[in-house]
């Protein structure tokens, strides 16, 4: 049986909605093990003047359990 294990990440990026998810992503994928899903949970945005100067994203990360993995 496989377990399931969900974590909420916010992520942000200068350049698009878009890529602060795949960064975010990116950067979870270097300290967690057996990602499987990404769910996006919100998106806003920070504005400095008239322009979108920040884009947050916050996604519910899926990744399952290793069991036999050695601590």
């Amino acid at each position: 049986m496989n377990v399931e294990k969900h974590l909420k990440v916010t992520g942000c990026s200068t350049v698009s909605w878009k890529d602060a998810i795949v960064k975010t992503v990116a950067e979870a994928s270097q300290t967690l093990d057996y990602l499987t899903g990404v769910t996006i949970l919100d998106q806003s945005a920070k504005i400095t003047g008239d322009k979108i100067s920040e884009y947050l994203v916050t996604l519910d990360l899926s990744f399952t359990i290793d069991k036999n993995r050695d601590n």
